[in-house]
């Protein structure tokens, strides 16, 4: 689709403001600009992308389209069910999900999409409450919900169940399976100026880290290559195929003005919805990087964009600057600061799996002696 922006008409218009007006965000009464995107339609925009964690810009591109769509169902609107060519999706479906995680049924996240995954986990509830486990989430399954109160106490359950399978895995690096994402590439080349483009700069980025990785004994993969590219949904899916224990997507930031500058980290969260671990690991990888370039600290945000969606490990996006911003530009191009960039992700990972006790202050851990 194209995408929808201020000033547009036509019927796509009129059914996101319907959306929007039954979400409570938008006064949809006059007939007169019901086909109209105009000012009140995108601060409406805005208000739904903010409350979903989605990039606030007012424009109804793909996610944000796909985002209105879901928030259409209620849980009980439809009955639900596992499709594997077109999988349903909705806030029926994430509503679903934290209820089942809620009362103690394994999934990774609520992300509302109908999967494999969603499906094992509500035919399990429905053998363990005498009905009927055919994974169709009914009037009889709805009913059965919603006369069950919470099981797990003691904070969300879906972080007990990470920190329990953080532990488990130990603190040595060697085995473990990540998947570098650099961002872009092929016939997108993300941000650029005269000189440089953002695919080729996070592509050298990922191959330090790579490197380094794989020195430690860590099993890698990286979703595109040199001269290519892939949608979210593909390396999404590509992680998940291999079953990788973390997923690091590394990018470069720009905008109009040269003032905004500084790192930024990613993961998957709105509301109760979130990846523990994910946040976590982001946390990590933002104050390893500050500490160790001293750019800038744009903060840690949760965010539900696809890539950290789809992925059911935990994933980390990561801005390490501004392209548009001379100071940030100058250290972007510089192969050193890359290599620094490369050891602070590392170490982050490393972090993530050691014991508080042997975890030493932000910007002192170097990897061979924790490694050997």
């Amino acid at each position: 689709m194209q995408p929808l922006r201020y000033g547009a008409e036509g019927a796509a218009v009129a059914d996101v403001r319907r959306v929007l007006a039954g979400l409570g965000l938008l006064a949809n009464v006059d007939p007169s600009t019901e086909r109209t995107f105009d000012t009140s339609a995108e601060l409406a925009v805005r208000h739904f992308q903010q409350r979903r964690g989605l990039s606030v810009d007012g424009v109804v591109g793909p996610e944000t389209f796909a985002a209105l769509n879901s928030a259409r169902w209620r849980l009980g609107d439809r009955v639900l069910a596992y499709n594997a060519t077109t999988p349903m999706a909705g806030d029926d479906v994430t509503a679903l999900q934290v209820q089942l995680m809620e009362i103690g049924y394994d999934l990774v996240r609520a992300d509302g999409l109908f999967s494999g995954h969603t499906q094992e986990a509500l035919r399990a509830f429905q053998r363990d409450y005498g009905l009927v486990p055919d994974g169709v989430c009914g009037p009889d399954t709805l009913r059965a919900l919603r006369q069950l109160s919470r099981r797990v106490v003691g904070g969300r359950p879906q972080l007990l169940r990470d920190m329990v399978a953080v532990a488990q895995a130990g603190p040595r690096l060697l085995g473990k399976r990540l998947v570098l994402d650099p961002g872009h590439g092929g016939e997108d080349p993300g941000v650029y100026d005269v000189e440089v483009c953002e695919a080729d700069l996070v592509w050298d980025l990922s191959r330090r880290l790579e490197a380094r990785l794989t020195a430690l004994g860590v099993r890698s993969w990286v979703t595109r290559g040199p001269n290519n590219g892939a949608t979210d949904e593909q390396r999404a899916a590509f992680a998940n195929e291999i079953g990788a224990d973390l997923l690091l997507s590394l990018h470069i930031d720009a905008a109009p003005s040269p003032k905004p500058n500084g790192i930024a980290t990613y993961h998957y969260g709105a509301g109760e919805s979130s990846s523990t671990i994910g946040e976590r690991l982001a946390d990590l990888a933002q104050r390893e990087l500050v500490a160790r370039t001293r750019m800038l600290d744009a903060h840690v945000h949760g965010k539900t964009w696809t890539l950290l969606r789809m992925t059911r490990m935990p994933a980390v996006r990561v801005e390490v600057g501004y392209l548009s911003s001379p100071a940030d530009r100058s250290r972007l191009v510089d192969p050193t600061f890359r290599d620094t960039v490369a050891e602070g992700l590392l170490v982050a990972v490393q972090r993530l799996y050691l014991p508080k006790a042997d975890d030493p202050p932000t910007g002192a851990l170097r990897l061979p002696a924790v490694a050997s």
